[in-house]
């Protein structure tokens, strides 16, 4: 398939969605330890379709003098020094999230991504805190900006919960692999897919 024969850059203003999924010790960014990053590039094939096309994501060391909620770990089930994560420091995660991401803009004629997440505030305020703390200069996503499946969910399931969402659109979802970063945003990447090719099956004149 070549990806850069049907290019994204007329269908989202310009830029190319990354679905994000991050996993913390807690609910403050400036505070709470970035523990898990997912991010998903999705791209058209084709048909014309959206489809995930890289999967990339990696376990994060708590910075220096953060704060890790007991409540938040025992909710995602992370140990966050358990020696066989083989966890990165937030500017080396953070690089090695960035390069394929910026790899996909540049063969899309892309300008740059924007974040799509289920409630992404949560998510883009962790990962601006988290290119901050690493002194990121150029980093490849809008700053605030972002796709909410949770939105588009409500809009086309009648449902918000992410879990309720895959259930209503046919998904599997598992309870045991929930709020790992990949799963939940695979899970993500699917739907958000799967609702964006529902439109243009509708033959709406999006774009």
């Amino acid at each position: 398939m070549n990806l850069s024969a049907i290019p994204l850059n007329k269908r989202f203003r310009g830029y190319l969605p990354v679905v994000v999924d991050i996993e913390t010790a807690g609910f403050n960014p400036k505070k709470h330890a970035v523990l898990e990053i997912s991010a998903i590039i999705v791209e058209f094939n084709d048909e014309n379709d959206l489809e995930i096309t890289e999967r990339h994501a990696t376990h994060v060391v708590p910075f220096k003098n953060s704060e890790l909620d007991p409540a938040a770990l025992k909710f995602n089930g992370i140990d966050p020094y358990h020696p066989f994560r083989m966890a990165l420091e937030e500017k080396e995660s953070l690089d090695l999230l960035f390069k394929p991401i910026k790899a996909a803009i540049k063969r899309n004629n892309c300008s740059r991504a924007i974040l799509v997440g289920h409630n992404p505030a949560f998510d883009i305020a962790f990962l601006n805190a988290a290119i901050q703390r690493a002194q990121i200069k150029r980093s490849p996503f809008h700053p605030f900006s972002t796709f909410d499946t949770a939105t588009l969910g409500g809009l086309v399931y009648q449902q918000t919960v992410l879990a309720k969402i895959a259930e209503a659109a046919g998904l599997k979802w598992d309870n045991e692999k929930a709020h790992s970063a990949l799963y939940d945003a695979e899970i993500t990447a699917e739907l958000f897919c799967m609702m964006v090719n529902r439109w243009r099956a509708l033959q709406i004149p999006a774009f």
